[in-house]
């Protein structure tokens, strides 16, 4: 048993007011389970075969659950597509799942296209260190839309440079409601735990336009309905109104990045039920993104315009918003609390967007054992020595110091748990900058 005494300040993450806030606690595991949580008691004899640990100079959240990944993204251009097509790809996805744990501080995350089941599998045999994953493998969209990565200037039959078949991912791109129903079943066969779509097309796709559809109506609730068949959900890339109006009525359970949702689509996404992770940072930083095309950055120039304001929308009409990523640009990975720093300054206040990257996200993914400090679920913790509560932003000033994954802390600056620490000897010989 390992007991965290007189922590100064802990977030348990079951919602987004006070009632969710505790000062001078005590919390006991067993087994990298959370057993306890109670008010400190200085008298509390702890005996030889339990541990206990000072926390009395520390905050404590629970793990970050990033609603948006991409562990198989180093950047958008095509030097770094090139290098996640070539063989040393594993490596590199090695170096970004560690980062997002061990530096990210994200113990649970949704891989919303990329990932495979083997690259699951690695981290739960231990054989990889990071989050635990929930996948969708491929991003569906149709020819031309955002998951075709091959640029006006195709050939017949040329693969995309965005996650292009291979073992265990089948194509991202299919046409006509019978096709999109077959490659649904493929990526289930494959050991997805969602379906992610394109309803409109993206920001950083090549050769499609931000307010135009991609998909059709029949498209979508085919595949919808095929997920639903086999117990999953389908999230979609929405940027435009009309693809997020299509989305909506055809059976989309969450809405990604949400740009130019206004007061009606915000009020029919609330009556259908659905959820939006609106991945506020990756659209901060885009602006500042290198290597990116004129016809891209137009289009970012026009997201920025509206995004914030979509958030407030889906904010002021009671829609839950989970916090994710997308970290498709140099640097992200293992920044990945910045988007809880996104979410304040684009409109919510802050344990509004703690809550959506910790008890409220792990359970719109269906990780029930994980995001909350409670009894019963997944020791999964994060030590600051600053109120990263009040200041998210304090965490890219080094105010994570420790992160603990099912009772393993992974840096080893807090005696007394047991630790974990393995870095790929190639993978660290090539200084990824995930």
């Amino acid at each position: 048993m390992i007991i965290l005494q007189n922590i100064q300040k802990l977030y348990d993450g079951t919602g987004p007011g006070a009632d969710a806030m505790h000062a001078n606690v005590d919390v006991f595991l067993d087994g990298g389970v959370i057993k306890e949580l109670r008010p400190h008691d200085a008298e509390l004899s702890i005996g030889d075969e339990h541990t206990g640990i000072d926390c009395s100079a520390y905050t404590v959240t629970p793990g970050l659950v990033d609603c948006h990944g991409h562990v198989t993204v180093l950047g958008l251009t095509k030097s770094d597509m090139d290098t996640m097509l070539s063989q040393s790809a594993i490596l590199y996805v090695e170096k970004i799942l560690y980062r997002s744990l061990v530096d990210g501080g994200v113990t649970t995350m949704r891989d919303i296209g990329g990932a495979t089941d083997f690259m699951k599998r690695m981290v739960n045999d231990g054989v990889m260190i990071g989050p635990r994953l929930k996948i969708a493998i491929c991003m569906l969209s149709t020819t031309g839309g955002h998951a075709d990565f091959r640029g006006p200037d195709r050939c017949h039959a040329e693969l995309s440079k965005l996650w292009p078949d291979s073992p265990g991912r089948p194509s991202s791109i299919v046409d006509g409601p019978w096709e999109a129903r077959k490659r649904v079943r493929e990526i289930r066969a494959c050991g997805a735990d969602l379906i992610k779509i394109c309803s409109s097309p993206g920001v950083a796709s090549p050769s499609d336009h931000l307010e135009h559809r991609d998909f059709s109506a029949e498209e979508v609730a085919a595949i919808c309905d095929e997920a639903g068949a086999r117990g999953m959900r389908v999230a979609s890339h929405a940027h435009s109104k009309s693809g997020i109006e299509l989305a909506i009525q055809n059976g989309v359970a969450d809405i990604q990045h949400i740009s130019f949702m206004d007061e009606r689509l915000a009020e029919m996404a609330y009556e259908r039920g659905c959820t939006v992770t609106p991945t506020s940072w990756v659209l901060h930083a885009l602006p500042n993104a290198e290597g990116l095309s004129p016809f891209v950055m137009e289009k970012v120039k026009k997201v920025m315009e509206v995004h914030a304001a979509a958030v407030e929308h889906a904010r002021s009409n009671g829609l839950k918003i989970l916090a994710g990523t997308d970290p498709v640009l140099p640097g992200m990975h293992g920044r990945n609390y910045m988007e809880i720093a996104a979410l304040v300054q684009d409109g919510l206040n802050p344990l509004e967007a703690w809550h959506g990257m910790t008890g409220l996200a792990a359970e719109e993914i269906g990780q029930h054992d994980a995001g909350t400090i409670e009894p019963g679920r997944r020791a999964d913790l994060l030590f600051c020595d600053r109120d990263v509560l009040a200041d998210p932003t304090s965490m890219d000033d080094g105010a994570i110091v420790e992160v603990v994954k099912d009772g393993e802390a992974y840096r080893g600056t807090v005696a007394g748990f047991p630790t974990r620490s393995f870095r790929s000897t190639v993978s660290e010989a090539l200084g990824v900058n995930g």
